[in-house]
């Protein structure tokens, strides 16, 4: 995680993306590929787009805030989200499963669910506090999600199987904002040291390029035929981890 690094480091978290993405860029270049638009999701298009739709799920009732308790470390002295904490999978065993999923099996979970839990950056065991944040109602799309993946008869079946036994199993309503000072703000008042999770907002990425590139290249509506053609299909090259916030979170 770029936070993370950044820590280790001594360097912002903005550096460390910057520096990253020029190394991807260049290792394009030396392998012949081009771009029309190579950006990131760390610009203020990708931040507008993001914030627009996390309001309209919030108008739509498709977003509510609720209190729960999240790791804590008293030596750190703040709140580890996600991969700042990390320990035992309750589902496989696996001994580096962070707080948001196994990266072994592709079981996304809660902070509390992990065993033998410790901070990242100490290794310090955490408490637990409570702390107000926003949910996506995930539960509120399992039969149409399930309906739609039924007819992806393009994906591989790797990605079929394990999309439709999670979603089978029955989905949960997920937290989508962190009590962390980098990414995007929540755009609610009240709610400015939070920022809205990374998984929600970076799948809306490829939105958000879409319509930076349209902005570029001369037509502003030109992002509409990639997302509103039913005949156009999207091709992801993800890596098997990946698979849950490109064929649940981003659909739904």
């Amino acid at each position: 995680p770029i936070t993370i690094k950044a820590e280790q480091e001594g360097k912002k978290p903005g550096e460390i993306a910057a520096q990253y993405h020029q190394q991807f860029l260049d290792s394009w270049q030396r392998l012949g590929i081009s771009f029309d638009l190579f950006t990131t999701t760390g610009t203020a298009n990708h931040a507008q787009v993001s914030q627009d739709i996390f309001l309209t799920l919030l108008n739509k009732g498709y977003i509510y805030k609720a209190t729960v308790s999240q790791p804590y470390c008293p030596h750190c002295q703040r709140f580890l989200p996600d991969r700042y904490i990390e320990g035992t999978c309750p589902y496989c065993q696996s001994p580096g499963a962070r707080g948001d999923q196994c990266d072994e099996c592709g079981k996304p979970m809660n902070p509390a669910e992990l065993l033998d839990p410790r901070c990242r950056l100490c290794a310090a065991t955490p408490q637990f506090k409570d702390s107000e944040h926003f949910f996506f109602r995930l539960s509120a799309f399992r039969d149409r999600l399930l309906d739609w993946v039924k007819q992806q008869s393009h994906w591989r079946q790797n990605v079929l199987n394990f999309t439709t036994r999670y979603l089978e199993e029955g989905l949960r309503d997920r937290a989508i904002t962190r009590d962390i000072e980098w990414g995007i703000p929540v755009p609610v008042d009240g709610f400015d040291s939070k920022r809205i999770y990374v998984w929600f907002e970076a799948v809306i990425g490829y939105l958000s390029a879409t319509k930076e590139w349209a902005k570029s290249s001369g037509d502003e509506e030109g992002w509409r035929s990639f997302w509103q053609d039913k005949d156009v299909k999207g091709y992801y090259f993800i890596g098997k981890d990946n698979i849950p916030f490109h064929t649940i979170i981003w659909p739904a």
